[in-house]
């Protein structure tokens, strides 16, 4: 978890906790469609390059752990995952889209982001403030 990842002109670690949930919060990611879900959410990040570090799909809720580009922002991340998968669950469960048909979507609008690093806050602040000491 502490490996770095390198592009031609930046070396990174940036690692986001995400959670969303389906819209009303509604218990609908159970079963056949919990299982498609993580495979879906799998198949988006493998094609995006965004690594999945760890990736739970709750029976109302999914949080995801995942790293990514520095170009990349976490709000591109999860509505890039919360379009495709909505897309395709439907497809592939058509009783969920029968469900959601009145409220037009799969996802609730908000989401959960944190930023996970190597190091606490205070080592940085410290590494931070002392700089000009040296």
């Amino acid at each position: 978890m502490n490996e770095y990842n390198s592009t031609n002109h930046c070396k990174y670690s940036i690692k986001y906790h995400l959670v969303w949930c389906p819209k009303f919060r509604f218990e609908v990611l159970n079963g056949d469609i919990a299982l498609s879900l993580k495979d879906i959410i799998i198949n988006i990040c493998n094609r995006y390059n965004y690594k999945i570090l760890e990736l739970e799909v709750m029976p109302d809720h999914i949080h995801i752990f995942v790293s990514a580009r520095p170009t990349v922002a976490p709000t591109d991340i999860v509505r890039t995952i919360k379009s495709i998968s909505a897309i395709k669950l439907f497809k592939e469960h058509p009783k969920l889209k029968i469900f959601y048909d009145r409220c037009g979507s799969l996802w609730s609008k908000g989401y959960f982001v944190d930023t996970v690093g190597n190091a606490n806050i205070e080592t940085i602040r410290n590494y931070i403030k002392n700089q000009n000491l040296k």
